[in-house]
């Protein structure tokens, strides 16, 4: 086994950090190697220093991957460790998704302070969110509560709670977890009621095409479940052109060779949806994915997704 230096590159926020250690401590056990074979390279993006307005004004979810795939292209790292839901669908040129880790849940919660259920909020109460998908989730739920956007990492958007700029908001339950902090939640929403978004819960692992090294080495903590669900996912935002100012929702199942998906698009008041169900074969997952894409698509009409721009 080569024993010299992986260097994973990550973003420096206390839930890229344990995502970055969870793929470390994979590979360390994958390939009997210790903590030393690896180093931890923390680079800062720009979505992690642009705080003062929403990612779709600020040029998408991209944002949050741009200076690691640069740090990748040019060799300053051998490995880039995200969250998959932040990964555009459009990779640039020489780099590819080699491994998944296994899921986390892909629920949202809630996390209250005025009450801790979303149903038990007061007229009028102020839920802070950053992403489309929740808060057209949360309008569709009370069109009367205030939804505002609340940017920040976990322990930036829980501070704003206690400072009360919001009565509540809404983290993915699997950040929580990894940082040990799913005790925060208030209320775990039901997936029927408050679909993921593609690809939560889901860390993956970008690297160059055609480092056989690297790609040896991280095949081997791959989590093919993951994989094909997420396949299936990106294929579906993909058809969507899924960005930062869409609320898509999507998650796929799989059971053995069999996969099930649904998916929800939203406009951003949360008053008009779309919603499909797909089942399939695994092995077929891009192709179903980008199918219930293009059929949902067609549903709704090229003015549906117009009308949000």
């Amino acid at each position: 086994m080569d024993t010299r230096l992986l260097r994973i590159g990550t973003r420096g926020s206390p839930l890229a950090l344990a995502q970055a250690s969870e793929t470390r401590a994979r590979l360390m056990v994958a390939h009997d190697l210790p903590e030393e074979a690896f180093a931890i390279e923390v680079i800062s993006t720009s979505g992690d220093r642009i705080q003062d307005r929403p990612l779709s004004e600020a040029g998408g979810k991209g944002l949050f991957t741009k200076e690691l795939e640069e740090a990748l292209l040019d060799g300053r790292i051998d490995i880039a460790v995200h969250s998959s839901k932040d990964m555009p669908t459009t990779l640039p040129d020489g780099l590819e998704l080699s491994a998944f880790l296994p899921r986390e849940d892909v629920r949202d919660v809630f996390v209250g302070r005025a009450a801790k259920r979303i149903a038990d909020l007061p007229q009028g109460a102020t839920v802070g969110s950053s992403s489309l998908r929740r808060q057209a989730l949360i309008r569709r739920m009370r069109p009367d509560l205030n939804v505002i956007t609340f940017r920040g990492n976990v322990q930036t958007r829980l501070r704003k709670l206690e400072e009360g700029v919001a009565d509540g908001t809404m983290l993915a339950l699997a950040g929580l977890k990894r940082l040990g902090m799913d005790h925060v939640a208030t209320e775990i929403m039901p997936e029927a009621q408050f679909p993921p978004a593609p690809g939560q819960g889901a860390i993956c692992i970008e690297s160059r095409v055609g480092d056989e090294r690297a790609t040896a080495m991280v095949a081997a903590i791959h989590d093919r479940d993951t994989g094909l669900a997420l396949a299936c996912e990106r294929a579906f935002l993909a058809a969507l052109d899924g960005s930062c100012r869409t609320p898509i929702a999507g998650h796929a199942r799989i059971d053995g060779d069999a996969l099930r998906f649904s998916g929800l698009i939203l406009t951003p008041d949360g008053k008009r949806s779309h919603s499909i169900e797909r089942v399939g074969r695994a092995d077929e997952a891009a192709t179903i994915g980008r199918e219930a894409g293009d059929a949902i698509r067609a549903e709704a009409g090229d003015g549906f997704f117009e009308s949000w721009v």
